[in-house]
């Protein structure tokens, strides 16, 4: 048995073709998708980079395994205290561990352990290929170690490949000698006057349209496809075209990959799994070239299961957490669950269709804001406790069908949507404390230490921001929210 994990950093579903996306960014992808089973529910249930790939890979949600932001105590994996064994859970009940306990060779090509110091991230690998630049690579540098890996093994058998690619990540990246298929493109239609006015003249907090660059408008020649602010149309295309161009480059190389794989015999029977971490805001919030939220932007994510002989063409619509993978794949390799992991197989819909989603997910971020998301229904419910500098209403809730790109909140109007959310956000916080030994929510972590990594100490310098640009009106309820920042 062989088989093939894509983890495509910053890929948001809706932007490729197998999810209905008009652009043509994902030919590779999508031929996959046409032999496999598509997830169109599928969400990181902690986000953005390090939360979602330490829930993945301990099979954990962040409040179990400590790992919620990027900075802080609530960083590092939690310590398992005087009940570690000779090796450590994770060592035992990781992702690529379940693999191994069942015979296979595992082999990982990701600079990710590095970016982040998440050493744990490697637990379970017999080879891990660095691929040296901290997540700033390009497919160029990625794609020749896969081959090279693959020209060494593909046929061998009874192998596991994790394949990482950065190119959908802020800052977009792909060569300027790439050029841009999507130039005569039209941009999205939701994207009306009125959405431009406000995005650009009355949104505040890092990424918007005129802080892209975080909390101010730099740029960086090395990157010239990724502006630091812009304020029409014209700038506008420059983001969503930096960051489709990002796709389209990356699925090439996916395509050189799966070529090389023809010619060593194997793509035939090979298994193969295409997903994210997490996805992009495009306009979602009023932010932009970032995925800093719990909102549906940055939480869904794609997820394809090409397995020959099993799966055919077809789309499950229920709700499912990356970290469900982990029970499916034990699941259809005949091994047991471990005792730790938080998630629920779907071995079934890959098997015979059979619904077996869930009646509503939690989503985490605490990185750049303090949030949890109650995804239900055609809903999405986000409680903030710190706003990031944005302004968030404490509440806000959207209807995704009507309005899937979360521009008008509806909390105010629909409290007994927001009761059934806030009931259902309870329900799972209890269940949470009550499954782990430790007392400590790992969000409030986050609050008492000074609030999410990419915020904390930033406010004042982003206020001269804002008087610089005409939006000092927002100044006084942050001084009211942040009043620590001013001291």
């Amino acid at each position: 048995m062989r088989v093939l994990l894509l983890d495509l950093d910053a890929t948001r579903p809706d932007h490729l073709g197998c999810y209905g996306y008009k652009r043509n960014t994902s030919p590779n992808i999508d031929r996959i998708a046409e032999e496999g089973v598509t997830f169109t529910n599928y969400y990181t249930s902690d986000a953005p980079c390090f939360p979602s790939r330490t829930a993945l890979m301990t099979g954990r949600f962040g409040i179990h395994n400590g790992v919620v932001g990027h900075g802080g105590t609530a960083a590092d994996v939690r310590h398992e205290g005087v009940d570690r064994d000779f090796q450590s859970r994770v060592a035992r009940e990781s992702f690529p561990g379940l693999f191994r306990s069942a015979g296979m060779k595992t082999a990982l090509i990701s600079p990710f352990g590095e970016r982040h110091s998440a050493w744990t991230f490697y637990a379970g690998f017999n080879e891990i290929h660095n691929t040296g630049k901290s997540g700033g690579e390009s497919a160029e540098e990625v794609t020749p170690v896969v081959q090279e890996w693959i020209r060494q093994n593909a046929q061998k058998d009874d192998w596991f490949l994790y394949v990482n690619y950065w190119d959908p990540h802020t800052p977009y990246r792909a060569p300027e000698s790439f050029g841009n298929p999507f130039a005569n493109e039209p941009l999205p239609e939701w994207f009306t006057d009125e959405v431009l006015t406000e995005h650009t003249t009355r949104k505040v907090g890092p990424h918007g349209a005129r802080e892209i660059n975080m909390y101010d408008n730099r740029t960086n020649p090395s990157y010239p496809r990724h502006p630091g602010e812009f304020t029409d149309r014209e700038g506008l295309r420059r983001v969503i075209d930096g960051y489709d161009c990002g796709i389209r480059y990356m699925d090439e190389h996916i395509g050189m990959i799966f070529r090389d794989l023809e010619e060593q015999g194997v793509m035939d029977d090979l298994v193969v799994i295409i997903t994210a971490d997490h996805g992009e805001n495009m306009g979602e919030l009023g932010i932009y070239a970032e995925h800093g939220t719990a909102d549906q932007g940055t939480c869904r994510i794609p997820m394809i299961i090409r397995w020959p002989g099993m799966t055919k063409k077809r789309v499950d619509e229920e709700l499912h957490y990356h970290l469900d993978l982990l029970p499916t794949m034990a699941e259809l390799l005949g091994k047991p669950n471990a005792p730790s992991w938080d998630g629920s197989s779907y071995a079934a819909s890959l098997k015979t269709g059979e619904a077996c989603g869930r009646d509503y997910l939690v989503v985490s971020q605490c990185a750049h804001v303090c949030q949890r998301s109650v995804r239900f229904g055609d809903y999405l419910y986000i409680r903030t406790y710190h706003d990031g500098y944005h302004l968030f209403d404490k509440e806000m809730l959207f209807n995704l069908k009507e309005d899937p790109h979360e521009q008008r909140n509806l909390a105010q109007a629909e409290r007994g949507l927001c009761q059934e959310a806030v009931y259902n956000l309870n329900e799972w916080h209890d269940r949470m404390m009550d499954t782990m030994p430790f007392d400590t929510d790992p969000l409030w972590t986050v609050m008492k230490e000074g609030g999410p990594y990419h915020a904390k100490g930033h406010l004042q310098r982003y206020v001269g921001r804002l008087e610089e640009t005409g939006r000092e009106y927002a100044i006084p309820e942050l001084k009211r929210r942040h009043p620590a920042e001013f001291r």
